[in-house]
Formats: C-alpha cells, structure tokens, sequence
C-alpha cells in the first residue's frame, strides 16, 4: 500500500500527463468534438486503478462523442501512461464525465432566482410575483 503522499504524487503526474496527450497525441477526432480539460485523477491506494475525471464543454451529442472517443483511447494512454512515467505497473485507466461544474451551475442559478423572487416586493411587503400561481397559469 502507497503512502498518501506517494498517491497524491502519482495523481498529479497521471493528470499532467494525460492533460498534455490530450493536446497533442490523442489523434482520435471524436475527442476534438468537445473541449475537453482533466479536473481530477483518483489514484487507488495500492495504485493499480485510476479514475480520471474530465470536464466537456459542448453539446450532448458532442459529450457523448468525446466520452466514446476517450474509452476507445483508453489504452493508447495506459501505454503511453507506461512509457512516461516510472511505476511498476502502470494504473488501469477509467474515464469519468465530470459533472460537477454543471450542478454548481445549477445551484447558483437556482440561489439568484430565490434571491430575486425574495426582493421583488411592493412597498406593502406582499410579493409581487406568486411563483405557485405563474406556474399554474402555464400549465393550461
């Protein structure tokens, strides 16, 4: 079992690696079709297993693209992951949509509208938007 301080080092050199291949060696085009950016490498403790998690800016369509065209790359960089850096055995590789900056996304956007339904008052106090009744007016 690796030290935490070991694993830390690993993550950080797999995330630089892999952030450079995918400027310059991944030639595979489906993973050109959206913006693609590694935010974090999870390294197993006895680093055998490696979850890299990406962000992809883009449509779905193009999201899905580029997850199908980073699995299909999946061993070209544990291979490559290999040659680069001086383990002794190089970590299984395993892909993950990063979804987290879209939630947070979603958070504060649903926080500012909160805050603007909470300040858009008349001068008696009453709301002047009844979010409950504008929905219902939608729906028929």
């Amino acid at each position: 079992m690796a030290t935490s301080r070991r694993v830390a080092k690993v993550s950080a050199s797999i995330k630089r690696e892999i952030s450079q291949m995918l400027v310059s060696d991944i030639k595979d085009d489906r993973v050109g079709a959206g913006m693609v950016s590694v935010t974090a490498v999870d390294v197993s403790g006895d680093l055998q297993h490696a979850k890299v998690f990406v962000s992809i800016y883009g449509t779905k369509e193009a999201k899905a693209e580029t997850m199908a065209g980073l699995v299909a790359a999946t061993p070209f960089v544990r291979g490559e992951l290999g040659r680069r850096m001086r383990l002794r055995r190089t970590p299984e590789i395993i892909f993950k949509e990063d979804v987290s900056f879209e939630q947070g996304t979603q958070v504060l956007n649903l926080l500012s509208r909160l805050e603007h339904e909470r300040n858009s008052v008349d001068e008696d106090g009453i709301p002047t938007v009844v979010p409950s009744a504008v929905e219902d007016e939608d729906d028929v």
